[in-house]
């Protein structure tokens, strides 16, 4: 079932730029934060803050490993946000043939 709630948490982890380039990096599995950096041209607490919305979305994980945070891509989140999209294309039948105002 879809939580409505979550959904502009989710498209909004799609809408910049550099998460979408930190997607892209970790398409190929885990990448420690320092491993990120080193291939955006961004600061530190920039990546920390693009990090944070796309953890918050349930579209990355993070897991702690001493001080090094480790992302991955959920596969769960990318399913979710898929199964919403999904939703979006399926035709309903309800109504379809009322017109829309009366003439």
């Amino acid at each position: 079932m879809i939580d409505e709630s979550k959904i502009p948490t989710i498209f909004k982890a799609f809408c910049d730029e550099n998460r979408i380039e930190i997607l892209k990096q970790l398409i190929t599995g885990e990448k420690c934060a320092c491993v990120l950096l080193e291939n955006l041209h961004i600061s530190q607490p920039t990546l920390s803050h693009h990090m944070k919305i796309l953890c918050s979305s349930g579209i990355v994980v993070m897991r702690k490993e001493q001080k090094w945070a480790h992302y991955s891509i959920s596969e769960e989140g990318i399913a979710y946000a898929m199964e919403y999209l999904q939703s979006l294309m399926t035709v309903k039948s309800l109504g379809k043939d009322k017109p829309c105002c009366d003439k």
